[in-house]
């Protein structure tokens, strides 16, 4: 799933590649991707790319000139979704139809971008509306840990009276705008703290290092991803992380092995030496499987 660095690279290329340019059509091309009716797509259709911005995971594209502040089509790519740009579409429309493209937009230069979702779970959400407020999951969100004001007196603020474990608190979009599955466990492992730790146990140390691993890890991940052209962005995740989806692999901090915990849905990956003192986490579904 994108994260806060790579939707933040995805911003930075559509505010290159489309502020200032007029959109000619919006074509939704699965039932389940659009969660909006009024305004219809129909409405972004002549107007023009003022800006792009960022709410944690969505992407926001303003256009036109409706008040308060335009148009804003709110992207979330969910688990499989992706963005692709396109310097020129075929003449003939695509059909809508059971296959991974879920919304086309076409600019006026022929030039655009695909929003696509692989496997057979459609997640991916569009919004059209007049205020980014007006999309349930934006008006939830937690502050963005990459804003200036998310300093270690913000996250402390947040985690006081949390009774969760310190994974989970991490990836609730309620409480921290932007962190998956992949960039908690990154933080984690450069925090060198357990998945598993319960929030209440940290002390005033560990909720600074805490603080400064997320915003050194997720800063050099924009960093990486700055420049990228869209279609690589993924593949660049991917060869930045250190732990997350490398079970079985050394840590490249001390060489132990990889470890992983999974869940119904997902799983975590940690270092036993870096991160809880040597001794693996349990894995109920894993020792099971052993049997």
């Amino acid at each position: 799933m994108p994260e806060v660095p790579e939707v933040e690279a995805l911003r930075e290329f559509l505010d290159e590649h489309l502020v200032g340019k007029e959109i000619v059509r919006v074509l939704p091309l699965t039932v389940n991707a659009l969660k909006t009716y009024d305004p219809p797509l129909t409405a972004l259709e002549g107007a023009t790319v003022t800006a792009v911005a960022r709410h944690g995971k969505y992407l926001d594209i303003v256009a036109g000139d409706a008040a308060p502040g335009g148009l804003h089509l709110a992207v979330h790519l969910a688990r499989a979704g992706w963005l692709r740009w396109k310097d020129s579409f075929p003449a003939e429309p695509p059909r809508p139809g059971k296959g991974p493209l879920a919304l086309r937009t076409v600019l006026a230069g022929g030039d655009g971008f695909d929003l696509t979702e692989a496997g057979t779970t459609k997640r991916l959400a569009v919004h059209l509306v007049r205020d980014p407020a007006d999309v349930p999951g934006i008006a939830r969100l937690g502050p963005d840990p990459l804003a200036d004001a998310f300093d270690r007196a913000a996250l402390a603020a947040l985690l006081a009276g949390e009774g969760r474990r310190i994974k989970g608190a991490l990836r609730d979009q309620r409480l921290i705008a932007g962190i998956g599955n992949a960039y908690s466990d990154e933080i984690l492992h450069a925090a060198r703290m357990s998945p598993f730790k319960p929030v209440k146990n940290l002390s005033e140390d560990e909720i600074t290092t805490l603080y400064e691993a997320m915003r050194a890890t997720l800063g050099e991940a924009v960093e990486r991803s700055r420049g990228v052209a869209a279609g690589r962005l993924k593949a660049e995740k991917k060869s930045g992380l250190r732990v997350h989806g490398r079970t079985g692999e050394p840590c490249p901090v001390c060489g132990d092995t990889i470890r992983e915990v999974s869940f119904s849905d997902s799983s975590l990956q940690y270092c036993p030496t870096c991160q809880t003192g040597g001794r693996p986490l349990a894995d109920r579904r894993m020792s099971r499987l052993l049997k």
